[in-house]
């Protein structure tokens, strides 16, 4: 009988896909999914360290599982991730149970790791140094029919003063636009109706290329996929942010009006500290200009409240950024010291309490603004995606769930549509708006079932085969010795094909 596996996400987007990633090298390798993870033969933690308790919560996780491994010494543990990266003479040391230790740059050798673990009874440790092979080049398993992640580049080249990510992912590679867009369209031939790109700093997108406008190109070359309705993207950086990416949000119908904006702090000061390279009133203007051509669009944001030497004026400035940015949602962090960051050797680091208190001020201005704007979709009618495990309490109401095309989440109620299913597409009237979700109870006004919606209801999933084989391809592609006709079908925007 094959063994069975679970993998424990924590962190990020990028994690999010990496773990679909280790879920189809497993299985790609003869594991199957444990229909209850408690009773995996094989658990596999994909950590982040980006969060000041992310090691206490490993570490405590580690120690629940100690009675399983001593009650059976054939199930293993795995950690990989960040976290792993960043403590990799550690793990083994403080929970000495743990079979394999790998890093955010060998994904791949996970199923080799296990067996060789196995057959030497002894714990694998292999960090690698640099990326071996890119994420997007080995097997996934995908588990959402009508929506799927797609990497576009990898690392980091910001140096930001609290940010550990770049020496755990190291610098940024980008694929090549050609790769991109056939895992694009293997996914929409598949029922996919909805890709987010994903990349540390999705923005910067073609520096390995040189060109500026890799990213827009990239944006518009998506527009022309075939039955892919829907593209989002995450996260970039305002230093990045230019007037051809906006341009081509707004040119291109199935870009969604949403825009994921981290903030970080609204003093010049802090963010000189942090080593971020805009100022307050650049990034309002990118705003301005994001509305100006998007109207209806969406904004969030990340801010970090606590950084060190920040004194109350400058969280005032953060205030006051807030209130004129309108955010329809921010995810408000308390700084957190990590070691190995610039930031965690400056002077004046803030006391707790000073902390804590200004992050509930933040959440509590953050709340009023968050409600205010949800108030004002009452009355407007809006397409959602039906989605699935995004209402927890859509049972005890009976509401379904889906996302906006701005990405703000609705609970409807269905009223006398039936057949209603995940992937489906539905148009509903907002009635209420709540501080994080938007309310319609006045039952469906034209419901479309899709190919997605078909998978969705028989268990089907994207089939994640890999976009390429062998090496990573990065960069711009090799010149071609001769003119020759379009291969592929892809568009000449793209800058080329591999």
């Amino acid at each position: 009988m094959s063994r069975s596996y679970t993998v424990r996400t924590y962190g990020c987007q990028m994690n999010v896909h990496d773990s679909e990633r280790m879920a189809g090298l497993l299985e790609d390798a003869g594991y199957a999914r444990a229909e209850d993870p408690d009773t995996a033969d094989v658990v596999v933690f994909n950590t982040c360290a980006v969060r000041e308790n992310a090691d206490n919560k490993l570490y405590g996780n580690l120690g629940h599982l100690r009675p399983r491994k001593v009650a059976n010494p054939d199930m293993q543990i795995a950690v990989g991730g960040c976290l792993a990266q960043k403590d990799r003479d550690t793990i083994t040391r403080r929970a000495p149970w743990v079979d394999v230790v790998f890093g955010t740059h060998n994904v791949h050798a996970l199923p080799t790791l296990l067996e060789r673990a196995r057959h030497n009874e002894q714990a694998q440790v292999e960090i690698a140094e640099a990326l071996e092979v890119f994420p997007s080049t080995l097997p996934a398993r995908r588990d959402s029919a009508y929506a799927g992640w797609v990497s576009i580049s990898v690392g980091c080249n910001n140096t930001c003063t609290f940010c550990i990510v770049p020496s755990l992912r190291g610098k940024e590679r980008d694929r090549r636009p050609g790769d991109v867009l056939a895992e694009v369209q293997t996914l929409a031939a598949d029922g996919v109706l909805e890709v987010t790109l994903l990349g540390q700093n999705v923005n910067a997108y073609g520096s390995d290329m040189g060109d500026r406008q890799a990213f827009s190109k990239l944006l518009r070359a998506c527009g022309e996929v075939e039955g892919l309705e829907r593209v989002r993207f995450t996260s970039p950086h305002p230093r990045d942010f230019t007037s051809d990416v906006i341009a081509a949000m707004a040119q291109t119908p199935n870009v969604c009006p949403q825009l994921h904006m981290p903030l970080q702090s609204g003093s010049d000061d802090v963010l000189r500290r942090m080593r971020r390279s805009y100022r307050s009133e650049r990034f309002l203007s990118i705003l301005a200009e994001v509305r100006e051509s998007i109207p209806h669009a969406a904004i969030t944001t990340d801010i970090i409240v606590g950084f060190p030497g920040e004194t109350e004026q400058d969280f005032q400035d953060t205030l006051d950024v807030v209130e004129r940015a309108r955010f329809a949602a921010a995810f408000t962090f308390q700084y957190s010291k990590r070691p190995g960051t610039p930031a965690a050797d400056l002077p004046d680091q803030l006391p707790k309490a000073v902390v804590q208190e200004r992050y509930e001020r933040l959440v509590a201005l953050q709340e009023r603004i968050s409600w205010e704007e949800n108030r004002r979709q009452e009355g407007t009618e809006v397409e959602l995606l039906v989605s699935t495990g995004e209402g927890r309490k859509d049972a005890a109401t009976a509401r379904l769930t889906g996302r906006a095309r701005d990405g703000r989440l609705v609970h409807f109620a269905p009223g006398d549509a039936t057949g209603i299913r995940p992937g489906d597409i539905v148009t509903v009237r907002i009635d209420r708006g709540a501080p994080h979700h938007l309310v319609a109870d006045g039952g469906v006004l034209t419901h479309r079932r899709t190919r997605a919606g078909d998978a969705a209801e028989s268990g089907e999933r994207p089939s994640g085969a890999p976009t390429t084989l062998g090496l990573p391809a990065f960069g711009a592609p090799a010149p071609e010795p001769a003119p020759a006709a379009p291969s592929c079908g892809v568009p000449a925007t793209t800058g080329g094909t591999r």
